[in-house]
């Protein structure tokens, strides 16, 4: 049997699905104490203090901070879902491209916000923009690697939670859409990345290996 070239068998699914799911409940876990705690602390959300305060040099610090804050509970309960199924997902390509792809989103994220972010005292937190992130990678990822299962699980992701790109776009009060767009941006880098770093494809003529 000949053996599929690597970007013809690029993972859909975590090698080890039950180890990648307790993951992210642990990178949830973490949210959901970090909330517990602001809320817990004296004070209207104190934490939130450490957001990203653009364009301020005591606000650069909200780019490491903020994605781990949250305005209220539900704020925090309104990411959980997309972040448990986009971050399962990101976790197919194993943990070292899913440490890249996050880092990548997160600094994105919280750079572009820091710089081009509306001002006026308000401070940019959330892990939307993880989630803006996570989805534009997976959405684009296939398309880049020419994985058709890695392209049907990008179309089921877009007729699921397409319209959430509409949230990149200025308009909704109190929304960081700033946060949204550049994660956006992170994982379009993220993806382009992934791509670059992936084996070439053999040419049409080239002979398979045979499998032992």
């Amino acid at each position: 049997m000949n053996r599929l070239p690597d970007r013809r068998r690029a993972r859909v699914l975590p090698e080890n699905p039950l180890r990648a799911a307790i993951g992210m409940l642990v990178f949830l876990a973490v949210l959901y104490a970090v909330q517990l705690l602001n809320a817990s602390l004296p004070g209207v959300q104190p934490l939130s203090t450490y957001g990203i305060l653009p364009r301020r040099v005591d606000g650069l610090d909200g780019i490491l901070f903020a994605p781990l804050l949250h305005a209220s509970w539900a704020h925090l309960i309104s990411n959980t879902l997309p972040l448990l199924v986009l971050g399962w997902l990101v976790l197919a390509g194993g943990a070292r491209q899913f440490t890249a792809v996050t880092a990548t989103v997160w600094l994105i994220a919280g750079l572009g916000t820091w710089l081009v972010g509306s001002g006026g005292g308000g401070v940019h937190i959330g892990a939307s923009s993880l989630v803006f992130g996570w989805m534009v990678f997976l959405l684009l990822r296939g398309f880049l690697l020419r994985s058709i299962g890695q392209i049907l699980v990008a179309v089921v992701l877009f007729f699921y939670w397409g319209s959430m790109l509409w949230g990149v776009l200025p308009g909704q009060p109190g929304i960081s859409w700033e946060g949204h767009l550049f994660g956006a941006c992170g994982g379009l880098l993220a993806a382009w990345l992934v791509a670059r770093a992936a084996p070439p494809r053999p040419s049409a003529g080239s002979a398979g290996k045979l499998a032992a």
